[in-house]
């Protein structure tokens, strides 16, 4: 299974970093592939090592502006450098059989939109999990289940994405899904 993780490229603090290596590693010795921003720095860097150190796939998707940062694979792994942020984002997509969203700021905030945005208007019907790292999602799943409750989802809020707390719960949420248990 190829899952794209959307997540930030900062150095950040335990809280987020135990969670992010410990969701890597369940994909490496899953035997996955993971789809991400191709950044050899911060989260995302943390992600890539742990499912590349336990045997899973790489598939970097970086950008023109950022290719300077991106990681250097080798066969099979692969790593695409996207022309803008637009471009990027629809590989990760196309790449990808399902979508996790991890802790980030803006640019992570931004994919999981669009994503998520896709998938309201039946564009894809991969899985979506945010996993909410040491609470880091609560106010947002807070304001999704408002969007639910005051009618702005056109479907259930469960049909658009599930809210996991830890990365055990995440990939078994998604292997359900696709039926890869």
């Amino acid at each position: 299974m190829n899952i794209c993780v959307f997540l930030s490229a900062a150095d950040l603090d335990e809280r987020y970093t135990r969670p992010a290596r410990e969701f890597a590693e369940l994909l490496g010795k899953g035997g996955h592939t993971l789809v991400w921003g191709g950044s050899e720095s911060g989260l995302m860097k943390v992600v890539a090592d742990g499912v590349d150190e336990t045997g899973g796939g790489l598939v970097g998707v970086s950008v023109d502006f950022l290719a300077d940062r991106a990681r250097v694979v080798t066969a099979p792994d692969e790593m695409v450098i996207a022309r803008d942020l637009a471009e990027r984002k629809a590989l990760l997509l196309e790449k990808a059989d399902a979508v996790v969203i991890m802790v980030g700021g803006t640019g992570t905030l931004d994919e999981a939109t669009e994503i998520l945005e896709l998938k309201k208007h039946g564009k894809h019907t991969k899985p979506v999990v945010l996993l909410n790292s040491a609470g880091f999602y609560d106010g947002l799943k807070e304001q999704f289940r408002r969007m639910e409750d005051e009618g702005f989802l056109p479907l259930p809020l469960a049909d658009l994405v599930f809210f996991a707390e830890e990365p055990v719960g995440a990939l078994a949420y998604l292997e359900e899904s696709l039926g890869t248990q």
